[in-house]
């Protein structure tokens, strides 16, 4: 294997010295390893970064194969719903590469494997299965906001980190609204029999996303009993069941999770429970903890409020103002002082400089304002302005992060403000949009971001001024 691996690696590279090919080496970039597993068109290879160390996965797709069957726009509508969804309980797509005879898709590594083999070993305990369902909706549920509906949702595809945390996969059957006829509904017959609602084996029109809930509901069944709802070793018998709805609950089954199956598992999709019904009831709220992350330089992180980053929320107006000055002077003495910026940054803040597009191509460079005002005085605007929209705020060091609570169909709207000392009294702010949908960002930065940093310029330094090379 060792040998195909490297043979492989040497075919897709001209330029690489021989001891480089002989370990695999993709693309100068990344050692590859062993091969986890293969399909019609792709292999999927365990690699590492030789920069990072990080380990990965590599998916490398035949070009050639996938030309033939047309599948094109098929792998380019996988890469779009990918980048798309990035959610800590969804296996995440770092890059794409390719050279003539392959494309290679970068994956996150998942250490643990399927749950599939965790379940073949027998039931699992309630509040683990819980933990799992709970991770699984989560993830379901943060794909449905954002138009995509996986259709192939199965414990085979469903992988644990070495935490023992849940990672959706495998959306090469995903669908989005583009693919919806004109009756409003999906008509694609795809998926794995024994997961499929039968709206699907019916072959009508179907909405997706009750689709995907009857599916969580089968995998649910099965992490709670160890075997399949429905199940017949006639294939076509099986489907009879699938379509009466017969199964039956094992008596370790609380009535909760009873009642919670029987609405997952109703035949009717017209009345089959939603996520958001889901999340409310009883079963799935013990112990549930939603999950935070945020999208910083390109990366995923999840958080909690116990940890370093500071993060307040301005939902609630509890605090009275005299309180809040008082905690807003106490955490802002603990900032550090802003980075200086070089001849270099100065110059290329200029329109006429504006030198970034020779660094990364199509970026959005964001929005600069020159200011007199003090450190503490910028992120106390920062602050009035998340508090009159009711974002929350992220602090670290000099970097200030708005994340807003309603979910778009790209996500919250996030933006990063960072403070850089330009003279010993000059501070510039730097406005990026990091999250979700442009036309809300612009909207937001029109309305509420710009003018109250403009005031803060005019307020504090009269002859300063902003210097754009973004949105204005």
């Amino acid at each position: 294997m060792a040998a195909d691996t490297a043979s492989a690696a040497a075919g897709m590279l001209a330029n690489v010295p021989k001891q480089n090919e002989m370990k695999g080496l993709l693309l100068g970039r990344y050692e590859i390893g062993k091969l986890l597993g293969h399909g019609t068109f792709a292999k999927v290879y365990h690699a590492r970064n030789v920069k990072t160390g990080e380990s990965v996965a590599i998916k490398a797709i035949d070009k050639e194969k996938i030309v033939k069957v047309g599948l094109i726009a098929h792998i380019k509508r996988e890469i779009s719903i990918l980048r798309r969804v990035r959610h800590p309980n969804i296996v995440q797509l770092f890059e794409v590469m390719a050279t003539k005879s392959k494309i290679f898709f970068v994956m996150e590594y998942v250490k643990g494997g399927e749950l599939f083999n965790k379940v073949a070993k027998g039931r699992l305990k309630e509040e683990v299965a819980r933990k799992y369902f709970q991770q699984l909706i989560s993830a379901v549920a943060f794909c449905h906001a954002r138009g995509v509906y996986h259709r192939d949702l199965k414990p085979e595809n469903i992988l644990l980190d070495e935490d023992g945390n849940l990672k959706v996969s495998d959306f090469g059957l995903s669908a989005i609204p583009d693919q919806i006829r004109q009756d409003g509904l999906f008509h694609t017959f795809c998926g794995t029999p024994a997961y499929v609602a039968p709206e699907v084996l019916a072959k009508r029109g179907y909405d997706a996303a009750k689709v995907d809930i009857w599916s969580c509901g089968v995998i649910l069944f099965v992490l709670m009993a160890g075997y399949l709802p429905f199940y017949d070793q006639n294939v076509m018998a099986m489907y009879k069941k699938i379509h009466k709805g017969e199964f039956r609950c094992p008596r370790w089954f609380s009535p909760e999770l009873v009642r919670l199956l029987n609405r997952m598992l109703d035949i009717n999709p017209e009345t089959r429970i939603t996520i958001p019904e889901i999340m409310s009831t009883k079963w799935f709220q013990k112990g549930f903890k939603n999950v935070k992350f945020y999208i910083e330089d390109d990366k995923l992180y999840s958080y909690n409020d116990s940890e370093n980053d500071e993060v307040e929320s301005f939902s609630d107006h509890s605090l009275s103002e005299s309180e809040s000055e008082v905690e807003t002077r106490r955490k802002i003495t603990t900032l550090p002082r802003p980075a200086s910026l070089n001849a270099f940054d100065v110059i290329s803040f200029s329109r006429g400089f504006d030198l970034s597009g020779l660094f990364d191509e199509g970026s959005d460079t964001g929005t600069r304002f020159v200011t007199g005002a003090s450190v503490s005085a910028i992120i106390s605007k920062l602050e009035e302005i998340a508090k009159v929209v009711s974002f929350s705020v992220r602090k670290k060091d000099c970097r200030v992060n708005l994340e807003g609570s309603r979910n778009g169909v790209k996500g919250p709207l996030t933006i990063a403000a960072e403070i850089f000392e330009l003279t010993p009294s000059l501070r510039v702010i730097e406005v990026k949009q990091k999250g979700g949908d442009r036309m809300e960002y612009e909207e937001f930065y029109n309305n509420e971001l710009k003018p109250a940093l403009q005031s803060l310029t005019m307020g504090n330094a009269p002859n300063s001024s902003s210097l754009s090379s973004g949105t204005q």
